[in-house]
């Protein structure tokens, strides 16, 4: 089989891609795998993107679906190889061991924990060097970054921040469902965070209130809003924490959050640029 770098050349046979990575990795290329499944939107491209921003990268998307546009859109993307995945790939007899993280007393330890097994089956077929993933779902992020940390995987976990349609609503194939009567409701949840990551100068207090105040403005009952600090442990007084906000909207359960400089604020932020993004993988 011929392979031409920036082609999404296509590969079903998980042994064949990890061959593949090995033999870039031998030669000193470092090698960033994608984890996707069917479906590709623009934030999924912006992963492809701060893949492409690794110095001397071979990027490997990891993709179930079977749309043939998509693997045009990979190829234009300057993706390298594409593992075309399923299921039965992963765990011929089914998945049969997964991971249970820490109860943050947000989402469910199982759901998370199964996606953080999923990630995991990639990263032992691939073998990257550096694996990327967005923050929209953050406790999926951190939940991995503990993984490959507690078990010596020696990869780099990378994090890229949520891209949001127009009328701030995260990009995903689950807010794609909302109801178009609904989708009001849906822009007011990220309204919400982004008007409580602007009262982070006054602290948690500040940015309960301000987020209170946006949600019941808009009749949204939320499952839960948390501030916690970037370990999903208590939000500090003072420094980088992340909002997190869940709400089930025209009959469909969304998830969003944010970072913030709490007790800080933005415009306070010194010149070093700081913001919650940064240190994510530090000491978690």
């Amino acid at each position: 089989m011929s392979f031409e770098l920036g082609q999404a050349t296509r590969v079903e046979d998980a042994r064949h891609i990890g061959m593949v990575a090995s033999a870039f990795k031998k030669k000193g290329k470092p090698v960033a795998l994608v984890p996707l499944r069917a479906g590709v939107h623009a934030g999924h491209l912006s992963l492809i993107a701060a893949a492409k921003r690794i110095r001397g990268a071979v990027v490997i998307v990891a993709y179930s679906g079977a749309d043939e546009d998509d693997y045009a859109v990979f190829a234009r993307s300057g993706v390298d190889a594409v593992f075309a995945y399923s299921e039965d790939t992963l765990w011929p007899r089914g998945l049969r061991t997964t991971v249970l993280p820490v109860d943050h007393g947000l989402e469910e330890p199982a759901v998370i924990g199964r996606e953080v097994a999923w990630h995991l089956a990639l990263l032992g077929v691939v073998k990257p060097s550096d694996v990327v993933v967005g923050e929209k779902d953050f406790e999926v992020l951190l939940g991995l970054q503990r993984a490959v940390k507690d078990f010596h995987l020696g990869v780099r976990v990378q994090g890229v921040p949520t891209v949001r349609m127009a009328d701030g609503v995260p990009m995903s194939l689950r807010n794609t469902q909302v109801p178009a009567d609904a989708r009001e409701q849906a822009s007011a949840l990220s309204a919400a965070l982004t008007a409580g990551a602007h009262a982070a100068e006054g602290g948690e207090r500040a940015v309960r209130e301000v987020v209170d105040a946006v949600l019941q403005a808009a009749g949204i009952t939320p499952e839960y809003v948390q501030l916690r600090a970037l370990d999903g442990g208590p939000a500090p007084e003072q420094g980088d924490a992340r909002l997190f906000v869940a709400a089930t909207i025209g009959g469909v359960r969304l998830l969003d959050n944010v970072g913030l400089p709490l007790g800080i604020g933005f415009k306070n932020i010194g010149e070093d640029g700081r913001n919650s993004a940064r240190g994510m993988g530090e000491g978690v």
